[in-house]
């Protein structure tokens, strides 16, 4: 059962995989690169999207959330990169910040599970997603942003604005836990 964790060039996409390492959950961090028969000759349980400074600089990440039917998370730039794929709306944000904040939970199923009604994370907000599809719904909320969590309501695919990965969003191990049940489904 590995989880594999595509570097979009993010200063913490290291840090993802390493904090799967802590929780005892197998992974590798691969380019994003990669083609897709060499992703899939890896045979992954899930994947999860790093964060990396542009949309432009995401390598195969689109053509990875568009190809695999297996669970995915996309952490900063890999939510807004699912978002932008199933075609919702990214632009810049009206307060441009990197800070922690407070999020609501709106759905604690999954992904929030033992987490809810509120939990604080380290979040940035350069870009983020403005709108989503239809077959997604929003997970949560914060002052900052309108959507900082969602997930598309028949796939096990997910999106956060937030870093679970830094000590920062003291209950970021929490959340990569949860996915790896989602990918033992």
């Amino acid at each position: 059962m590995t989880i594999i964790v595509v570097n979009n060039k993010g200063q913490y996409n290291h840090r993802i995989q390493r904090s799967l390492q802590y929780l005892k959950i197998d992974s590798q961090l691969v380019s994003n690169t990669l083609s897709i028969e060499e992703i899939e000759a890896k045979s992954p349980t899930g994947l999860i999207l790093g964060g990396g400074p542009s949309l432009e600089g995401a390598g195969n990440s689109e053509e990875y959330i568009k190809h695999f039917d297996i669970p995915i998370l996309g952490i900063c730039l890999g939510h807004q990169l699912i978002a932008k794929t199933y075609g919702g709306e990214v632009s810049t944000s009206n307060t441009e910040s990197y800070a922690q904040v407070k999020i609501n939970i709106k759905n604690d199923e999954n992904l929030f599970e033992g987490l809810a009604p509120e939990m604080e994370v380290w979040s940035s907000h350069k870009d983020e997603v403005k709108s989503i599809p239809d077959e997604f719904e929003i997970l949560a909320n914060s002052k900052l942003c309108d959507i900082e969590s969602f997930k598309h309501k028949d796939k096990d695919v997910y999106g956060i604005q937030f870093h679970p990965e830094v000590h920062h969003t003291p209950k970021g191990s929490q959340i990569f836990e949860n996915f790896y049940k989602i990918c033992k489904q």
